[in-house]
């Protein structure tokens, strides 16, 4: 850990010009630097597939070509990051969600093929559980930011309702659950549930609550990355300061912020670093601590 006591934008620039991939790249550039809206979607394109769904390694640790419902959900994210509505791009992952969904609408994290190809350790099982709304909420959430109408979300909407008045097992499946309600239509409705899902994530696996804790897992910066964000009212001023705190200081001397578990290759530790230096400084930005 870096021990400068504040964040570096001009070293965190200089080690995304030097080591992310062009996604990040651009999505940084229109961020930060006027860049265009047009870089963020050609950069995407790139990891989609004719099935309208997105692969490719998109998501880093699972370096498959064929596509998977996470995938399509990181590109929803960078899509909502950039704050770009692309009917084409989202009914196109409709189209490969609905080829691929339970009869219910559920979808799975990953899909079998992936085991064909190299990956993290972590990803020897492509399924989070028959009763996981992860990443079906939250692709549904990333789906209503996009403004899309599709049969397959109508049918995702009633399962993730019903789903989402249970307890949740898994911080992940708390961050899916934030996003649902994020863009949801009733926003009031949606605040008193995800406000309720994210004081109860500190019993889920994988919540990170302590700030100087170097494990792995999800942190309520993850759950609440801006002050306007749904579930801001569930986590202490305190609590938030303090991770705050801790992320700013976390910046490496080369100036990205390091990953805390074993990625399948250095070439995809890499792309996460890009973009965990991307999400770190947007997040920090949007705290006004950069």
């Amino acid at each position: 850990m870096s021990n400068r006591p504040n964040p570096s934008i001009e070293r965190a620039t200089d080690f995304m010009w030097r080591n992310a991939r062009p996604l990040e790249r651009a999505l940084f550039a229109h961020e930060f630097l006027n860049g265009t809206a047009d870089a963020v979607v050609a950069a995407l394109l790139a990891y989609r597939n004719s099935d309208g769904g997105f692969g490719n390694a998109l998501e880093a640790d699972i370096r498959a070509p064929g596509s998977i419902p996470l995938a399509c959900e990181n590109a929803l994210r960078a899509l909502c990051d950039a704050r770009i509505r692309d009917a084409r791009i989202a009914i196109g992952i409709c189209d490969f969600l609905a080829s691929v969904a339970e009869s219910d609408g559920r979808v799975e994290t990953a899909l079998p093929h992936i085991l064909e190809y190299p990956r993290a350790a972590h990803w020897s099982d492509p399924s989070f559980g028959a009763d996981s709304p992860n990443p079906t909420a939250g692709l549904v959430g990333l789906l209503r930011y996009q403004d899309v109408d599709h049969p397959w979300i109508a049918r995702a909407v009633q399962w993730c309702e019903r789903r989402l008045e249970r307890p949740l097992q898994d911080a992940h499946e708390v961050a899916c659950a934030l996003r649902f309600y994020e863009y949801a239509p009733d926003r009031k409705r949606a605040k008193i549930a995800a406000v309720k899902i994210a004081r109860a994530a500190d019993q889920t696996r994988w919540f990170v609550k302590d700030p100087s804790s170097t494990d792995y897992g999800v942190t309520p910066l993850q759950l609440c990355p801006r002050p306007d964000a749904i579930a801001r009212p569930a986590f202490a001023d305190d609590l938030i300061e303090a991770h705050l705190a801790s992320l700013a200081a976390r910046q490496q001397d080369d100036g990205g912020w390091p990953i805390t578990w074993a990625a399948p290759s250095p070439a995809a530790e890499l792309e996460w670093r890009g973009f965990l230096t991307f999400e770190a400084l947007k997040c920090l930005r949007a705290w006004s601590r950069i």
